[in-house]
């Protein structure tokens, strides 16, 4: 089984690393550093200035190495300085932490503006680093707010005002599709949603699939059908559980194919819902090649949230869909598979047969 980084990673080889400097590479802007002899600075692997000669380079795995050696900063990369994508989060980050208190969103302008941007940059920015845009990231805090509410507010009425909506109908627009249910529903813990589900045996124990109109909502293992349904009711107590209809078999078969057979699998319609990272994450995961794995350092990288490794791993641990969010591809920095939902000997052995199938 080959191990897939899912984000660029340079090593402290010398090689390797000039050639990073030679190409610029903006992915090393902070991998490391490297020093001029001549000179007597030291520089971002991205520097601008004329390319030193290479008997006069050394490499340096962080700027306090470099200083530590004798070697001054440069005044035109700055590395003594915060990085450009260091700089770059700070400012989303400061927009999340506006959007995610503001009662009422801030519109794309008033962002910008913020941040001292033109409207156009700071929508790039924001997608690259966040991964979604400012538009999808305020309406997922919102729902966050609403779920937040409706567990403790008064009437659905309050909830909805308190959570930011001043209108209704654009509450329940935006509710339908992140809650899956309307608000009311939500509230009473999915009264009147109709969810089909079906328990099979697999060679992992049993597995629960629960489908909604939509697609795909639920996918769990466990060790008896009872337990699995038990769990499916606590978490929505009053919809109807209905055992699933001949026209979502091939759905339900097609998860057990995702099972026995993760080559083979073809792609099944997904209903999911979380927040704005936990979605992140999740596409994160499913880009993650069968026959492959990332570490959690590695997915927080690739979601351009490299200190976010613990609240990675807290959203592989709340995904709702194993199998086809293939959190069982993450392991740990070390090499080892670290824990699973479902269970470590589970994780191993989706990975052992993934290792087996695979065609390379």
């Amino acid at each position: 089984m080959t191990t897939t980084a899912v984000a660029v990673s340079y090593p402290l080889d010398d090689e390797q690393c000039w050639a990073t400097v030679c190409r610029r590479d903006p992915a090393a802007e902070t991998a490391f550093f490297y020093s001029v002899a001549s000179t007597g600075i030291y520089c971002r692997p991205t520097c601008p200035s004329r390319r030193p000669r290479r008997d006069n380079v050394a490499f340096h795995v962080s700027r306090q190495a470099a200083e530590a050696a004798g070697f001054r900063p440069c005044k035109r990369c700055r590395p003594d300085q915060p990085s450009r994508a260091q700089r770059e989060a700070a400012l989303v980050t400061e927009s999340c932490r506006w959007l995610e208190s503001a009662e009422e969103p801030p519109t794309l302008n008033e962002l910008a503006a913020r941040a001292g941007l033109s409207p156009y940059h700071f929508h790039r920015l924001f997608k690259r680093v966040v991964g979604v845009t400012p538009y999808r990231y305020a309406r997922a805090q919102r729902t966050r707010r609403l779920t937040e509410e409706l567990r403790g507010s008064g009437t659905v009425t309050e909830a909805l005002y308190q959570a930011g909506y001043n209108a209704s109908s654009r509450c329940y627009e935006e509710a339908g599709r992140m809650l899956g249910m309307t608000p009311g529903r939500y509230r009473a813990g999915g009264e009147g949603l109709e969810i089909f589900h079906a328990v099979r045996p697999c060679s992992l124990g049993q597995v629960l699939v629960a489908v909604t109109e939509r697609g795909i909502c639920n996918v769990q293992f466990g060790d008896s059908a009872p337990a699995l349904r038990e769990a499916l009711r606590w978490q929505f107590p009053k919809a109807r559980l209905t055992e699933a209809r001949e026209r979502f078999q091939d759905w339900v078969d097609g998860v057990l194919q995702a099972i026995e057979a993760p080559t083979r699998a073809s792609a099944l319609p997904l209903d999911i819902r979380g927040s704005a990272f936990q979605l992140q994450v999740w596409e994160a995961l499913r880009r993650i090649p069968t026959g492959s794995t990332a570490s959690y350092a590695e997915i927080a990288r690739c979601i351009g949230r490299c200190t976010a490794t613990r609240a990675v791993a807290r959203a592989c641990a709340s995904n709702p869909l194993a199998v086809l969010i293939p959190c069982h591809r993450v392991v740990r920095s070390d090499g080892a598979t670290g824990g699973y939902r479902w269970g470590e000997a589970r994780k191993q052995a989706l990975l052992a047969r993934e290792r087996e199938q695979d065609p390379e």
